[in-house]
């Protein structure tokens, strides 16, 4: 077998990451904007106030905004059969509750759907990618409050109704599983303490006071918006599809002991299994319920009527993030490793990037079986996966980033070879095919593109456009359809 004619090649971005022009034409702050650089080393800083003279990357991007007819046509010229994009909820409704959405921000977006479309290129759209409203977190704590669900479904509605002959794919909320760790109440639900609110000083972003009570009441909110939203998009169009969207991360035992197989089935299931059962199957998992009540979580928040939209809302795909998986031990003293959202202990037989992520292009292939297992008849998109990495611009102006290549090939094989073992797999849109702001650093120095941007973390650059070796090998993979990947 080989992947489906109409396999969904392209690339995936977020708005916050790429667009820049942060309050043009009307747009409000979201959660992205108060967010300053960091590096592997130094966290990002929060402000609730903005810093004068200080460098914030979302805030001029890659300068998407104005150059998103250049960037698609790069796109198209690789062959794009589809591209993962965000709405930054703060350019339609700026402070989130305004009584109407603005227009010039639905017709930017208009704008970018039909250049994609004049190229043939299927929008898959992403309407919360980490930029919910700077004053939805201020007002209401982001999705702590119940009032957020209704400010949610109605911008989503807001939307669907504007874009439904536009946009056949939509994503409600992006990697909504990293409100399951401290590391997500910010990005993921927007939920800042009174005391952070009120800092007149910068705080390290893995400093932000975290109360698990709040956060899982938010991301609960967070599940009922979406199965919300999805009944508002069948109702407008039946055959809008619309996904979750899970960072997966598979979590090895680190050695055959049954206590490190325990704890690795239960970190599973709680940040992997837990949101997928609840978009797809309209479910909590039971035992991810009486592990949160083993935890103090008082669930009383999940109401009756709750369960009933959680179980008419269910999404119609599976769409998730894989960038590398993760050992877990019952040993204290194991060595650690960095990366993304989770951390981790350090996998003897796995490599690390310089960002300490472990790439296992394996773990793509039992991800994708398990989920097939798991949901049954689901159609799966991969809407995330690449390699951030250091490149160099030679005298000449050539980009070599053979990693590069050879990280994504041997993605590209497990994915052929889980089709081949009966994975229903419609789509593979790989991270920042144009380099962008690292949302986990926000650095342009980790870069991910197939297209290098000339832009720096010491805000210089002019913005320019350059391909890598990258561009032309993907190009190649997606004119034979995923066959040749020499």
């Amino acid at each position: 077998m080989s992947f489906r004619k109409d396999f969904l090649w392209g690339g995936a971005l977020a708005a916050n990451q790429c667009e820049g022009a942060y309050l043009e034409d009307g747009k409000g702050l979201s959660i992205a904007d108060m967010m300053l650089g960091g590096n592997v080393d130094t966290p990002r800083m929060f402000c609730p106030q903005l810093q004068k003279d200080a460098f914030y990357p979302s805030h001029e991007g890659i300068d998407f905004y104005h150059r998103y007819k250049e960037d698609i046509a790069l796109f198209a010229e690789m062959g794009f059969k589809s591209l993962r994009i965000s709405i930054n909820w703060a350019r339609i409704y700026p402070n989130g509750d305004d009584e109407e959405p603005s227009e010039a921000g639905l017709a930017f977006y208009d704008h970018v759907f039909d250049e994609c479309l004049h190229y043939g290129i299927e929008p898959v759209v992403t309407l919360c990618h980490y930029e919910i409203p700077w004053e939805i977190a201020k007002r209401y704590s982001g999705f702590y409050e119940r009032k957020t669900i209704d400010l949610f479904v109605r911008y989503a509605k807001t939307c669907f109704e504007r874009y439904q002959h536009k946009v056949r794919y939509w994503i409600t909320f992006n990697e909504i599983n990293g409100a399951t760790l401290p590391v997500g109440r910010y990005n993921g639900v927007g939920l800042i303490e009174k005391e952070d609110l009120e800092s007149t000083h910068p705080i390290p972003k893995n400093q932000l006071k975290d109360v698990p009570q709040k956060r899982w009441q938010a991301l609960h909110h967070e599940f009922v918006a979406s199965a919300l939203a999805v009944m508002e998009a069948h109702k407008i169009d039946p055959a809008i599809k619309v996904g979750c969207m899970i960072c997966h991360i598979p979590w090895y035992p680190l050695t055959p002991s049954p206590q490190d197989e325990l704890i690795a089935q239960e970190k599973n299931l709680m940040f992997n299994d837990l949101c997928g059962d609840v978009q797809v199957k309209g479910i909590y998992n039971p035992l991810a319920l009486a592990k949160l009540k083993n935890d103090g979580i008082d669930i009383s928040f999940i109401t009756k009527e709750d369960e009933a939209i959680l179980k008419q809302g269910r999404v119609d795909m599976y769409t998730f993030s894989y960038y590398m998986s993760n050992c877990i031990s019952s040993d204290p003293h194991a060595a650690k490793i960095k990366g993304n959202l989770s951390g981790g202990t350090k996998n003897p037989y796995l490599e690390a990037t310089d960002w300490g992520w472990q790439t296992d292009p394996l773990g793509l292939k039992w991800t994708l079986k398990k989920l097939t297992s798991r949901y049954p008849g689901v159609p799966l998109m991969v809407v995330e996966n690449g390699l951030g990495a250091k490149d160099v611009v030679e005298s000449d102006g050539s980009i070599h980033d053979p990693y590069r290549i050879d990280y994504l090939r041997q993605h590209i094989m497990a994915m052929k070879e889980a089709i081949d073992e009966g994975v229903d797999l419609i789509g593979y849109l790989p991270w920042g095919p144009i380099d962008i702001v690292s949302m986990g650093t926000g650095e342009f120095y980790k870069r991910y593109g197939f297209i290098y941007v000339d832009r720096h973390d010491d805000g210089t650059g002019d913005f320019s456009r350059r391909k890598k070796d990258s561009f032309d090998w993907y190009k190649k993979v997606i004119a034979t359809n995923g066959e040749d990947l020499d």
